[in-house]
């Protein structure tokens, strides 16, 4: 594998119940390479996270790992035991080998320290994830693969969750792969857009993916139109670069 290649996967298919969940699925991770897969209910989005990750063996096709790749996976679902006492602090911390000094530098460069001694159970969802997302920095992985992080958040909660996440990219430019069905907001802060029904329909960068005839045959003619003004409207009023 070339150097600056993370994962590569060939030809992946998935077969559950005598239906194609996944077909001749070719994707490469990149360093610095921020992906989000986009695509309807029933996709097969999990399902490819799930082959990348290793937690499930495709029925065809190769995946390909670096061998320097260190990931930190974030669920789609966490439940939290509210009848369980534990402090952000503690949870980061929770079976990690790290010094407190070390966690509390990275909630110092998260801006997220005023979280550290709330109880977990009582935190909103937006903080939550971010503090999901600090415990998985923890180990400073070179990839960062997130499964739908914002799906109980409302239209603010996913504003400023998707800035938090630009600044993580940005400053420790590492790769994030997620799965998100936050459309407008995807396209607006992402690298590169994967949209996925069973099979990779068309994939690029957010600006010219809207374009796509695949695209816009999935999610519409008007969305389509609508996701390419609201990029331009966000990248020059809300999630930049530069933006804290």
């Amino acid at each position: 594998m070339k150097n600056n290649i993370l994962i590569e996967a060939e030809n992946i298919s998935v077969i559950r119940d005598k239906k194609e969940i996944l077909q001749d699925i070719n994707l490469t991770i990149h360093n610095k390479d921020f992906i989000t897969i986009l695509g309807p209910n029933g996709a097969g989005k999990s399902m490819l996270l799930k082959c990348l990750l290793g937690f499930f063996k495709p029925n065809n096709g190769h995946i390909k790992k670096s061998e320097d790749l260190k990931i930190s996976y974030t669920p789609q679902d966490f439940t939290i035991d509210k009848s369980m006492p534990i402090t952000a602090l503690d949870f980061i911390m929770l079976n990690k080998k790290v010094k407190k000094k070390e966690i509390l530098n990275i909630l110092n460069e998260l801006n997220i320290e005023d979280l550290i001694h709330k109880q977990l159970s009582v935190l909103s969802g937006g903080e939550l994830q971010k503090i999901l997302i600090a415990r998985s920095l923890v180990d400073s992985p070179n990839l960062l693969v997130l499964d739908e992080p914002t799906q109980n958040l409302d239209v603010s909660g996913q504003l400023n969750f998707y800035k938090f996440l630009n600044k993580i990219y940005y400053e420790r430019e590492i790769s994030i792969l997620m799965v998100s069905h936050d459309l407008h907001m995807v396209i607006s802060t992402t690298k590169k857009v994967i949209c996925l029904s069973n099979h990779i329909c068309c994939s690029g960068e957010p600006s010219k993916i809207t374009q796509d005839p695949e695209f816009i045959n999935l999610f519409g003619h008007e969305f389509a139109d609508m996701m390419s003004l609201y990029k331009h409207d966000i990248n020059h009023n809300h999630i930049g670069k530069d933006n804290d």
